[in-house]
């Protein structure tokens, strides 16, 4: 990287009225709006979810990312009786965590924290960006457990009373994709959500080629870049795996001349940090930190489907390479003019 080179955070950054970040999904999945840009003709349409069906026929390949998000969020407290939040982040072993907790002042090394009577924390050692190591003690099957216990991870900006069970209830089933398979995740990848086991259908019926690939979204992925020259940000590492099906499938279509589409933006880093590392799509396990911003080549990805990104993220950056910075611009100030829905339960756009 030329240090020497200076790309400013204030490029990507955009003001967006409050009342345009999505609190709660659409009623139905697929009735979220979808706006349409096409690259080469630079234009841009105004659909619906549900029309995504006439964007493919048999020479489309779409790539999800199959990750399920765990009930991350645990509320306990110390036996001094002060309430303590438990974020897990990532597995380490097989009961301990990397987790955040809040307030960490309340805490120190070899601290417990009661979640439940069926499981407690035990505080190891403090780690760096105040994140820790914890030892989880539970009987049973953990996921069973998490299920009870946890809470849905949702970010900052859609604001919930934990009490209100409808909205619990809700989120529980809405802030994951309808494929979810493999838990890990502690955000959804959000451009999936609005899919629908019909939608998947209609699109095979057409001879879409539909294909896995999963990457346990952690906060890096969401992180605000905090930098003033993003060429200076780090990306949190984490973990993808890539089923020898979907390589051979995407490996195949490559070959025929067919295109690749990638559902969200944690698909394209999956895909690309593969064909960077090893210059084909091939059956791994591995790790990314690839960090995506203007001027990247992309090598598998043809056409992408993602939701509106916050201000100054890695996510917008992202788009920005994939569709010009200018034009991506360009369509957020449409999407503010025309009241679309932003963030994780918003709407999404179709780049093609």
């Amino acid at each position: 990287m030329e240090t020497s080179e200076i790309i400013s955070i204030k490029e990507y950054d955009y003001e967006l009225p409050k009342e345009l970040i999505a609190q709660t999904p659409s009623e139905k999945r697929e009735n979220c709006r979808m706006m349409v840009l096409d690259k080469s003709n630079q234009t841009i349409e105004h659909k619906h979810f549900y029309d995504i069906t006439d964007y493919f026929d048999e020479n489309d390949v779409i790539v999800l990312n199959n990750t399920k998000v765990i009930p991350a969020r645990l509320f306990g407290r110390k036996n001094t009786g002060a309430h303590i939040e438990v974020f897990l982040l990532k597995q380490i072993g097989e009961k301990t965590w990397e987790v955040l907790i809040n307030p960490s002042k309340r805490v120190k090394e070899e601290s417990l924290i009661e979640i439940s009577p069926d499981m407690y924390v035990k505080v190891l050692t403090r780690q760096n960006e105040g994140k820790w190591l914890v030892e989880l003690h539970y009987d049973g099957d953990f996921y069973e457990i998490l299920d009870k216990v946890g809470n849905i991870p949702l970010p900052p900006y859609i604001e919930r009373n934990m009490t209100d069970e409808q909205l619990k209830n809700l989120d529980y089933d809405r802030y994951q994709t309808v494929y979810a398979q493999k838990e890990g995740s502690v955000a959804a990848p959000t451009a999936g959500l609005h899919f629908t086991k019909e939608i998947l259908k209609k699109l095979e019926d057409k001879g879409v080629q539909i294909c896995d690939v999963t990457l346990n979204v952690g906060l890096g992925t969401f992180r605000p870049v905090k930098v003033d020259n993003i060429l200076e940000h780090q990306m949190d590492s984490e973990q993808f795996e890539i089923p020898a099906k979907t390589a051979k499938i995407i490996t195949e279509a490559k070959k025929q001349g067919k295109k690749i589409t990638a559902v969200g933006t944690t698909t394209v880093r999956t895909l690309e940090t593969c064909m960077q590392k090893y210059d084909e799509i091939l059956e791994t396990i591995d790790d990314s930190t690839l960090f995506i911003y203007p001027g990247f080549k992309f090598r598998v990805v043809d056409k992408l489907i993602t939701n509106f990104h916050l201000p100054k993220s890695t996510l917008i950056m992202l788009t920005s390479a994939f569709a010009g910075k200018d034009f991506v611009f360009k369509a957020y100030e449409e999407a503010i003019k025309e009241q679309y829905k932003f963030y994780s339960y918003g709407d999404c756009m179709l780049i093609k």
